[in-house]
């Protein structure tokens, strides 16, 4: 058995910082073999630079996803081109820096991650995530059964639909990008574990990570505002999955959702 650990958006350095304590102390107790985490809102909350990528991996996370933001730090394009472990949605066109899928070796096998992102709702319109994903998939499925695939998507409708497409073909779809978690988490009728999303690592009393007096401004006299990252006490979100490492099929998914960082 296979125990991947998956971490929701990282927001701000309250995340980065609550989700490398939490990677250190939970893959000690716990003993996860595998990290994943989505680290595309790591820089001050858009984004991440190739210095928090470096200090998120020396943590102890295996494979950084992204999303829509992926792009929002100058020079990350030339990073991403360089680091395989910092993935962009697969489903960009072709000849775009970085690489949407990874597999890597572990001590019980080897584990691959694709990156995927929907198209419902979110500002680029990428090529389309479902035929993508089945392409990536066969492919996957010739090196590893153990895929985990991170759907960064807006709505719940289109996350479902992928986790069906590709129930027991890959171990496990679970979604990122609202920050909210949600509370559906399930092993699917062929064995793929799914949850539509993995929520936030970040500030707890926030709207999505940010504080809230700007965006409630924003909400009541439309007019453009920065958004800075809260402060305060930090919760981490993710799932942990177990996989049997020889078929892919899950053995079950457990969220987590955690104060980590009380208030200073």
């Amino acid at each position: 058995m296979i125990t991947i650990l998956f971490l929701g958006d990282i927001v701000g350095e309250p995340g980065r910082e609550a989700a490398a304590r939490f990677v250190r102390s939970y893959q000690k107790e716990h003993g996860v073999d595998f990290v994943i985490a989505n680290g595309e809102n790591a820089a001050g909350g858009r984004g991440i630079t190739a210095r928090l990528a470096i200090d998120l991996l020396r943590s102890g996370i295996a494979v950084i996803t992204t999303g829509d933001h992926a792009w929002d730090q100058k020079g990350i394009a030339d990073y991403m081109a360089t680091e395989p472990r910092l993935l962009r949605p697969a489903n960009y066109p072709s000849g775009v820096p970085g690489q949407g899928h990874i597999v890597l070796e572990t001590s019980k096998g080897k584990v691959a991650v694709l990156n995927l992102q929907g198209r419902t709702f979110m500002q680029q319109l990428l090529e389309n995530p479902f035929r993508v994903a089945e392409e990536e998939v066969e492919a996957l499925r010739e090196e590893t059964p153990v895929i985990f695939v991170d759907f960064h998507a807006e709505t719940t409708s289109e996350k479902i639909a992928m986790g069906c497409l590709l129930d027991g073909r890959v171990s496990a779809v679970v979604g990122t990008h609202t920050h909210v978690q949600t509370a559906d988490e399930k092993i699917l009728p062929n064995g793929t574990a799914f949850l539509c999303d993995a929520g936030m690592c970040g500030p707890e009393h926030s709207i999505l990570g940010r504080d809230p007096a700007n965006i409630i401004q924003r909400f009541q006299n439309c007019l453009p505002a920065v958004f800075p990252v809260a402060k305060g006490p930090v919760r981490v979100c993710g799932a942990v999955v177990q996989i049997h490492e020889s078929t892919g099929r899950a053995q079950s998914i457990r969220r987590i959702s955690q104060i980590v960082r009380e208030e200073e």
